[in-house]
């Protein structure tokens, strides 16, 4: 069973830490409560081995945290649940891998997302033409019915922006991203007005950082930032290589690519001037 990157054991493990000794109990206690050796205890809060979501529930139980949102944070931390208890990408989990899913997970709890872009429109933000174009050069010689369904996974993971508490999203776009003619000039025009219905959203806001800016920080590749409502302390940074994905948990980290996106911010058009830029290159193609 696959339990996701360590850095997702070692949150998971610490916030468990931290919740039984607000209730009062040492490990042994704790374990005496759910029926387990305390080794094990310790393994789970110090990060050194995984642990299933019902037994997530039982620790929870024994603590006495009534949170729904927090109990659904930290299942969703443990990884896939093995008692009937699914998320929808479950159903791909043969083909995702496990860095992927695992970033689908983190995408569908988190409260905010704030990222940068290089080369591409977020995969939040893509129509299904521009997706299929931009799956089928990251996967190259996947066959038709593999492309589906990454397509359809990408599709899926938008609902997050169509729910009642929809995610709130912040993308910084390099002008790259709309300059780049992805799938030809019908596709990307599609692409474009989807950029400026999407900017429409009182809980998304796009700005683009024109070729003008010149060297900025975000140069040496594209980041998310994962946030959790009220609990910072699970924040996390993601960077995407081609075969993998680095996960930084540390507060120092967190910290320099939060200042680094707020610089980017900083040196990008407006909301109000980025749409009229997305216009003006649609005009211009």
């Amino acid at each position: 069973m696959q339990y996701g990157p360590a850095v997702r054991r070692r949150k998971l493990g610490a916030e468990l830490r931290a919740l039984r000794a607000l209730a009062g109990l040492t490990s042994g206690e704790a374990a005496r409560l759910v029926g387990w050796h305390q080794s094990k205890v310790s393994r789970i809060e110090t990060g050194r081995s995984g642990v299933k979501p019902t037994d997530v529930r039982l620790l929870l139980d024994a603590y006495d945290v009534r949170d729904p949102e927090l109990h659904e944070l930290l299942v969703v931390l443990a990884g896939s649940d093995n008692d009937g208890r699914h998320h929808w990408w479950h159903a791909y989990r043969g083909l995702l891998p496990s860095t992927y899913s695992d970033f689908i997970s983190l995408e569908a709890q988190a409260g905010s997302m704030r990222t940068l872009e290089n080369s591409v429109v977020p995969g939040l933000l893509q129509t299904p033409e521009y997706a299929r174009e931009v799956t089928r050069a990251a996967v190259d010689g996947a066959h038709d019915g593999k492309v589906d369904a990454l397509v359809e996974v990408r599709l899926a993971r938008q609902e997050v922006l169509r729910s009642n508490k929809p995610l709130r999203l912040s993308a910084v776009l390099d002008e790259a991203v709309l300059r780049r003619t992805v799938g030809g000039p019908e596709v990307m025009a599609r692409q474009l007005d989807r950029l400026r219905e999407a900017a429409q959203l009182p809980h998304v806001r796009i700005q683009v950082l024109p070729f003008g800016v010149g060297a900025h920080v975000g140069v040496t590749g594209p980041f998310v930032i994962f946030s959790f409502t009220n609990r910072s302390d699970l924040d996390v940074v993601v960077l995407d290589h081609l075969t993998s994905s680095l996960y930084l948990e540390q507060r120092e980290d967190l910290q320099s690519y939060e200042e680094a996106f707020n610089s980017l911010q900083g040196q990008a058009l407006s909301p109000a001037d980025t749409l009229d830029f997305i216009a003006g290159v649609a005009d211009g193609a």
